[in-house]
């Protein structure tokens, strides 16, 4: 028996790409295989060099932070033992910890440096963010039903996304969401709604609960009574140490959650339906990837402490790369999108995070009362 493939026509593709013809989607996908090559195969000592000095820098200011937060009773000690602590989760979680448990820095073959061993500080293992981050977000970006960070199964950010009664708390949700993003998303990874729908196994999830509790174990230890501790025999310093520590991951959370947001849910982002990407190729993946995603504008430190992930677009064509090479390739990409008549969003923090949470609120509502964009 012959299986029919139907090809993927331009009635098939998304809004924003239905102007493209076959042979344009699939030399642009040619293009964009080009600059990923052009960038792996140009990797080398500069590049290793730039996240050896900026994980030396996170340390440097970890430990000053903590240094600091022994003698919290002292408001200046406080406020810049707190924000060198701060600075430091930040700089672990974006540009350092995401970004190499993707595997960009794998080409080193450095195994402290490695995607198979960094466990990075968040209280979400990494194994498991590898999995619902790694293999099914950036597989299927924004395609509802497919990729669970649409609305992360308690938010609706898409029209595509059938409205109920308990998203008329979308906004308080998400305001709860940020400050504890953390223990959200180590929630969200244990995959509880596929356990309910018997498409993951109730073993799986009693081992990925562990994890969590060996990895909450060591948060607290390090966090909540190591420094504290050290803080009380010191200075007496104590609960100010433990509210520094407090405030530092409640900044990073904040900050966590407001550059991924903005990546993922401002206006002119794309969502997609599964009947869409039936029959997709490496060209439609590309594009997918171009229009479910937006970019943050900023200089050269802001692009660091946003783990380059305002890049996000490139980001999302290209998740293997270092992301100190995604201001290289941004100009390439951008010249792309404008050539084959691609959207590619990108506005400043202030912009997107206004777009992200007036979208957040006006699906909160029912389609047929929500203002429309």
């Amino acid at each position: 028996m012959t299986i029919a493939i139907r090809e993927k026509g331009a009635a098939d593709r998304p809004a924003g790409a239905s102007h493209l013809t076959r042979a344009q989607v699939d030399e642009l996908g040619r293009e964009l295989d080009a600059i990923r090559a052009e960038v792996m195969d140009s990797l080398g000592a500069a590049d290793a060099a730039y996240i050896k000095r900026v994980i030396q820098m996170q340390r440097m200011l970890e430990v000053g932070g903590r240094a600091l937060l022994l003698g919290a009773r002292r408001p200046a000690a406080f406020v810049v033992g707190t924000g060198m602590l701060a600075l430091s989760k930040i700089l672990e979680n974006m540009e350092i910890g995401h970004n190499v448990i993707h595997g960009q820095w794998d080409w080193m073959r450095d195994p402290d440096i490695h995607s198979t061993t960094w466990e990075w500080d968040f209280v979400a293992p990494a194994k498991g963010w590898k999995h619902t981050h790694n293999d099914v977000h950036h597989t299927w970006t924004n395609v509802v039903g497919k990729d669970r960070d649409v609305g992360y199964s308690v938010l609706r950010v898409s029209r595509d996304q059938p409205w109920e009664p308990r998203f008329l708390a979308n906004v308080p949700m998400n305001a709860l969401i940020a400050p504890f993003f953390e223990w959200a998303i180590a929630i969200y990874d244990l995959e509880i709604d596929e356990v309910k729908a018997g498409r993951k196994p109730k073993k799986a999830l009693v081992d990925d609960l562990k994890a969590v509790g060996v990895k909450f174990a060591r948060m607290i230890g390090k966090d909540y009574a190591g420094t504290p501790a050290l803080a009380h025999l010191a200075t007496r310093s104590g609960r100010q140490a433990m509210a520094g520590t407090f405030l530092a991951n409640t900044i990073r959370n904040i900050w966590a959650h407001t550059v991924i947001f903005c990546g993922h849910f401002p206006d002119e982002v794309e969502s997609f339906t599964e009947e869409a990407i039936e029959g997709e190729t490496r060209g439609d993946w590309y594009i997918r990837q171009m229009l479910g995603s937006a970019n943050l504008s900023g200089g050269k430190l802001f692009h660091i402490m946003a783990g380059n992930l305002s890049h996000q677009i490139e980001h999302h064509l290209f998740p293997d790369m270092p992301s100190n090479r995604y201001a290289q390739v941004a100009p390439k990409v951008k010249e792309i999108c404008e050539r084959y008549g691609l959207k590619y969003t990108s506005g400043p923090l202030h912009r997107q995070i206004a777009q992200t949470w007036r979208t957040i609120a006006r699906l909160s509502l029912p389609d047929r009362l929500a203002v429309a964009r």
